[in-house]
């Protein structure tokens, strides 16, 4: 606070020298034309300013896709949740309750995932078998008799 007000009373005080170093210094004056060292000096770097405000935008959207969805959190996200609908790291992540996966953990994660897997696929493989059993339990009561379905 106290420079700003140094700064605003120098400029104050000097307001005459401090115009004439930034007409100077930005090519508005002593050229052969108006603006013509402005744009083949300085204003030629506005151009510049763009490309490096773009490969800015283009690094943050690149790191915030990356980055950990806990909001707030710049670490990586290197762990799915949700069934990979999100990227948390460690600190966040549901599983691992602030702490780094060790190997143990990594086994219990494993373990409980094959086991939920496993009872999907026999769930799956009794509904396949009722299907099948009733398909054939209605062949059979039509002992032959057209069924109204295209024969295969």
């Amino acid at each position: 606070m106290c420079a700003a007000i140094a700064a605003i009373a120098v400029q104050l005080a000097h307001a005459r020298l401090v115009g004439h170093w930034l007409q100077v210094h930005t090519g508005t004056i002593n050229e052969s034309g108006p603006y013509y060292g402005f744009w083949s000096g300085f204003g030629s770097d506005l151009e510049e300013f763009g490309i490096i405000g773009a490969i800015g935008a283009a690094l943050y959207q690149l790191v915030k896709k990356y980055n950990c969805h806990e909001p707030g959190c710049w670490r990586i996200g290197q762990y799915p949740a949700a069934e990979g609908q999100f990227l948390l790291c460690y600190r966040h992540h549901p599983d691992y309750m602030g702490r780094k996966p060790t190997h143990e953990i990594i086994e219990r994660l494993h373990r409980e995932n094959r086991e939920r897997q496993t009872a999907i696929h026999d769930k799956l493989q009794n509904i396949h078998e009722r299907m099948t059993a009733g398909a054939a339990a209605r062949d059979s009561a039509n002992d032959g008799a057209p069924t109204g379905r295209p024969a295969e």
